[in-house]
């Protein structure tokens, strides 16, 4: 070996050690203390009273789409909505009805729909609570901002004010939505879309 080549290799050896030291002292520095501190994500806020829910699939209800579907589940206190071709695919938590008694399930329809709906009670509710009135639209209606009216009668899916029904068995037997959802799926939604209560 010719002393240039050595010298060579040893400024080779030299800046290589030269650029490891630093990384290796960092290092060593990084276990004598606490690690460093990662800031947490910051996570959207926990809407209360929902439960899970899963995935539906439309064929399990429906023989086809037609210009739309939705499925209303009361156990998981969800609604499903599909529009004409399955391309759009939307869940949304839900209120159901306060008790077995008051619950309609099988096959309806969206019927009518209806931009700031007034609110009257039907006679069973008014022999249960005789201090129920006729409400205008407004922010003490209980059908919030938008009804979708079902062939059944006194059967609706509508938005709420009152945000501590949804996910809770609080209705006379009507499906309700938070009011910025309903807003949604009432867009989304064509008169005749087809409606399973489940």
């Amino acid at each position: 070996m010719s002393p240039g080549s050595l010298s060579r290799r040893r400024l080779l050896l030299t800046g290589a050690a030269a650029t490891l030291l630093p990384a290796a002292a960092r290092a060593q520095e990084a276990t004598d203390g606490p690690p460093p501190m990662i800031p947490a994500p910051e996570l959207a806020p926990v809407r209360r009273n929902t439960s899970s829910f899963v995935r539906q699939d439309w064929r399990t209800h429906f023989d086809t789409l037609g210009v739309g579907a939705i499925v209303c589940d009361t156990t998981s206190r969800a609604l499903h909505y599909w529009n004409a071709d399955g391309s759009d695919y939307r869940i949304y938590p839900t209120s159901v009805p306060a008790s077995e008694e008051l619950t309609r399930r099988g096959y309806t329809k969206v019927v009518r729909k209806k931009v700031g709906p007034d609110w009257t009670p039907t006679a069973s509710m008014m022999e249960r609570f005789p201090e129920l009135r006729y409400m205008p639209p407004g922010p003490d209606n209980p059908l919030g901002t938008h009804a979708m009216y079902l062939s059944w009668p006194a059967y609706l899916i509508h938005g709420t004010h009152d945000t501590r029904k949804i996910g809770r068995q609080s209705s006379d037997g009507c499906i309700g939505l938070y009011n910025f959802a309903i807003e949604e799926l009432f867009a989304a939604t064509p008169i005749g879309t087809q409606v399973r209560i489940i």
